[in-house]
């Protein structure tokens, strides 16, 4: 039993010493926190059937599976308790927090190569070396291994680089671990932000949902960037959703937009004012009030933090609707008013925005004779996915003639 201990420890000391994270390296201490293993072990967890711990062959399957830390690798929940804590310590005291960063339409847009356009077969002759000098400074790849093209977000680069200094990254995607793990190196090609802490769909717990069970992270100190609002039902309060990146033609009709790509306009997002640099304020922010003039973090949550930031968004503003589909309206409603808008059922004069789809209603007459704002939907939801208030004349409804 003793060489299966040391052989155990000397593994999560190799992963210690080769990626140098702070999930891998609280769990190699969960090999040393008892000094009478043998006499009263509590098996925190294991490799295959036997104790990470004592090395003792174990009964049946329990825990959570950390695979992507090591492979075969499971804890149970009073040792994730304990490492959650542990290194929520650590990371409190270095004024950081957990970013989990979904990966397609949030960082990046692949594509097969074979559902490439004609118009986006210029492409080709574009794509960015993927020697490891050369990768830092690319944007678009091709992966002729994986039959693939990738193009990173802009300002995804600088993005990565200030997030890191305050947060703790974790990548957590639905597609595979191969693909994670190829894309974690278009990003990461120093391996300076994630290490092991990429998870795929293969690490998760429940299909077609992410959870943070998986995550070495207090729920209390994680935000999650995703594109998908449904991935995370049990986390919304977590999320920051994110707008969706369509840079290549197979995007856009995956999610049923008839229209062209960015690539097949040959343009792009801004690099400056684009959706990465909008939300990296929104973190500045979360960041700066969570540890502002505190001394102790222990009663602080990051969740109470943005919702507190999100209803600045909206707030003074009072919302009427008119001539929305009927079912749009409550999740337009619930958005609005978590942005801190006050939303009515009929006129009054307190009411400073109507968002309707045809200029030509009664409500609409009414606030143009008003002197009131007449917007589309578009304008909350672009609020919501920026966490701005948006200049109404980007979103002004004409009466149609």
């Amino acid at each position: 039993m003793m060489n299966f201990r040391v052989t155990k420890r000397r593994k999560f000391e190799s992963i210690e010493e080769t990626e140098g994270s702070t999930s891998e390296g609280i769990v190699k201490r969960s090999l040393e926190a008892s000094s009478e293993v043998d006499v009263c072990c509590t098996h925190p967890g294991s490799f295959g059937n036997m104790c990470i711990r004592c090395g003792q062959k174990l009964d049946g399957e329990s825990g959570v599976t950390f695979g992507y830390i090591h492979k075969g690798l499971r804890l149970h929940d009073e040792e994730i308790s304990r490492l959650r804590n542990t290194d929520m310590k650590s990371l409190l005291g270095r004024k950081k927090l957990y970013l989990v960063l979904d990966l397609d339409h949030t960082l990046l847009n692949s594509t097969h190569l074979a559902q490439l356009t004609s118009e986006e077969l210029h492409l080709l002759n574009q794509t960015d070396s993927l020697t490891m000098i050369d990768v830092s400074k690319g944007s678009l790849f091709k992966l002729e291994h994986m039959n693939m093209m990738t193009k990173l977000r802009p300002f995804v680069r600088p993005f990565l680089k200030e997030a890191s200094e305050m947060f703790e990254m974790y990548i957590y995607t639905m597609g595979d671990r191969p693909y994670a793990l190829e894309m974690a190196k278009l990003l990461d090609p120093q391996g300076e932000y994630f290490n092991a802490k990429v998870i795929s769909r293969d690490d998760g717990t429940q299909k077609h949902q992410k959870g943070l069970d998986v995550v070495l992270g207090q729920e209390s100190a994680v935000i999650i960037l995703d594109d998908t609002e449904h991935a995370w039902m049990k986390h919304k309060d977590n999320l920051i959703l994110m707008e969706r990146y369509h840079f290549f033609g197979s995007s856009c009709r995956q999610f049923g937009f008839n229209c062209k790509s960015l690539a097949e306009l040959k343009s792009d997002e801004d690099e400056t004012d684009g959706a990465l640099a909008k939300i990296l304020k929104v973190l500045k922010q979360v960041h700066c009030m969570f540890f502002d003039k505190q001394e102790d973090f222990d009663d602080q949550d990051v969740r109470q933090v943005l919702s507190s930031v999100r209803r600045e968004v909206l707030s003074g503003c009072v919302i009427i609707f008119s001539r929305i589909v009927h079912g749009a309206i409550p999740s337009l409603r619930k958005m609005a008013e978590q942005m801190g808008a006050t939303c009515l059922t009929e006129i009054d004069p307190s009411v400073t925005h109507v968002v309707a789809t045809d200029a030509g209603t009664e409500k609409c007459r009414w606030a143009v004779k008003e002197k009131k704002f007449v917007v589309h939907p578009l304008w909350i939801e672009a609020a919501n996915y920026f966490w701005q208030k948006q200049p109404e004349e980007n979103f002004s409804l004409k009466k149609k003639q």
